[in-house]
């Protein structure tokens, strides 16, 4: 058996190297993504050799990740059937890529069943692309951009700092105001996002993240902020601008990816993550053209 605990800033130190050994383009395979969401869906973690387990109670209930890192996969996938059985649960793994499928059914043949969860999809952009927006297909994201232009033509791009962090968390607070009362919530209620998102603003240097803002008439209208899965593939943790700003969104999403690039030019692909089922992000998703949809499935033993 093995303890799963909490994770804590400093699990990034050993937990990090096993992630990279995995080599995963999947957003869960990321050490800031298992810390900031282990409140919303309670996420533990335990090391193994050289692979990291993850138990989460998520949608499914009692589930884990895939155990991502190098070495024998039979051994660790047996320690997390025998925490599900202590638990009177059936293991199930979630998030299982197409190269971790292969992986399983090589190392326990016949063990599993597997699901395609289109919910769960990663949509995954060649960096040049987002940073230039080439070609026809992309002809709307820059005169939306060009839109923007015109209202604000003196914006400026800054740098996430500690200087700028309270105005971008006052804009998360007011976009999930307006999200909350849209969707008639309590708007004096603080959403597990928001709680996650100021967390990431606040301890950036600590999991390692980047971000940009971009100011207009003096304020904050757009932020997006986000760190490595591999050392060619950054993930795009959050973004976050007002919809009524025309242009706005593919201003930051642009800048981003040329912040990155111009930074970090070992960098080929940008992950934006999942649209988890949700129809209006998925169409927005879907418009930028996704170089790679990244096939994710839930594996359940028996």
């Amino acid at each position: 058996m093995v303890t799963f605990e909490s994770p804590q800033f400093e699990d990034r130190q050993w937990a990090e190297p096993l992630l990279n050994a995995e080599g995963s383009l999947g957003c869960e395979y990321n050490f800031t993504n298992i810390y900031l969401w282990s409140r919303a869906w309670p996420q533990k973690i335990a090391r193994a050799g050289d692979r990291l387990l993850v138990q989460i109670q998520g949608k499914l209930g009692l589930c884990y990740l895939y155990p991502a890192g190098s070495g024998p996969l039979a051994p660790a996938v047996d320690l997390l059937a025998a925490d599900a059985a202590a638990q009177g649960k059936p293991l199930a793994l979630v998030c299982v890529t197409e190269r971790q499928k292969a992986a399983l059914e090589e190392a326990c043949p016949g063990r599993f069943s597997f699901e395609e969860d289109r919910d769960g999809f990663d949509y995954i952009y060649d960096i040049n692309r987002l940073a230039d927006l080439p070609g026809k297909k992309l002809h709307a994201k820059r005169n939306h951009i060009h839109r923007f232009d015109e209202q604000f033509p003196d914006w400026l791009l800054e740098d996430i700092t500690p200087a700028n962090v309270p105005e971008c968390v006052e804009l998360e607070r007011q976009w999930a105001a307006i999200r909350q009362e849209e969707a008639g919530e309590d708007i004096e209620a603080i959403s597990e996002e928001t709680v996650a998102v100021i967390e990431a603003l606040y301890h950036m240097d600590k999991l390692g993240l980047e971000g940009a803002l971009i100011r207009a008439d003096g304020s904050p209208v757009a932020f997006s902020l986000g760190g490595f899965i591999t050392p060619e593939c950054f993930d795009v943790n959050f973004e976050k601008s007002f919809g009524d700003i025309q242009g706005a969104y593919p201003a930051i999403n642009r800048e981003l990816a040329r912040l990155i690039r111009a930074r970090h030019p070992q960098v080929k692909w940008f992950n934006r993550e999942d649209d988890m089922g949700l129809e209006g992000l998925r169409r927005a998703k879907l418009s930028y053209y996704p170089d790679l949809l990244l096939t994710k499935y839930t594996a359940r033993e028996g």
